[in-house]
């Protein structure tokens, strides 16, 4: 068989789909079969906006918390610990061995550490004089 390897400045969802199926197919033959099941709680105001909220998706038994948005006229009123909270709620309830997530030196890794979440990484200068973290929270004792 022979091979070529091609740039693509801009991939489409086909493409992104043909790298993604056989390393899915991979993955599931070491690790088992799952399915990435997404979940968002909404920040509303009273017309119904949305003004922020918490994005995730649980997959291979961790919710991997992806977005996370406070208003910023609500900030200090406890909403994102709310928010936090009744993903922690949810995570436990599927039995998920745990929650991680990412976020700037600029955003929020004390509020993280302050709920739990310890630190198991970080990137220096992403971006450029900033660094990005990667927190996470155990849910069950390790076996």
């Amino acid at each position: 068989m022979k091979l070529r390897i091609e740039e693509s400045q801009n991939p489409t969802e086909d493409e992104e789909q043909a790298i993604l199926l056989p390393l899915r197919l991979y993955n599931a033959s070491k690790a088992g079969a799952s399915k990435p099941e997404p979940i968002a709680w909404l920040v509303r105001d009273e017309h119904d906006e949305i003004l922020g909220g918490l994005y995730g998706r649980f997959f291979y038994q961790w919710l991997h918390l992806e977005l996370l948005s406070v208003p910023e006229q609500a900030r200090g009123q406890d909403i994102g610990t709310k928010l936090m909270q009744m993903a922690e709620d949810l995570a436990r309830k599927k039995e998920c061995a745990g929650i991680w997530l990412d976020t700037f030196d600029f955003q929020a890794p004390e509020f993280y550490k302050k709920l739990g979440y310890s630190e198991f990484g970080q990137i220096v200068d992403y971006p450029p004089g900033h660094k990005r973290f990667f927190f996470q929270k155990r849910l069950i004792n390790d076996v």
